[in-house]
């Protein structure tokens, strides 16, 4: 049996995750793919976290790569919601 690899390791775009919200306090995350992956790893590992590193990885490297735009489209002046 393979183990799946880790896919959202790019942030969706977060305008677009602001702007589908359905309610104006509702959490928008542009990386919730990878979210979902890691803790299904957990999941399907008994939660044992050594095993998922990758996945966790994947997670860690979207939200940073997320931050850096969104900081970046705000001294830029863009609109971000």
């Amino acid at each position: 049996m393979t183990t799946p690899q880790p896919t959202g390791q790019a942030p969706a775009s977060y305008n677009d995750a602001f702007r589908s919200r359905s309610a104006e306090s509702e959490f928008a995350d542009p990386c919730e793919i990878a979210r979902q992956q890691s803790m299904k790893c957990l999941d399907r590992n008994s939660y044992n976290k050594s095993k998922c590193t990758d996945f966790f990885q994947a997670y860690r490297d979207c939200k940073q790569t997320w931050l850096t735009q969104r900081r970046e489209d705000r001294r830029a002046g863009k609109d971000v919601a």
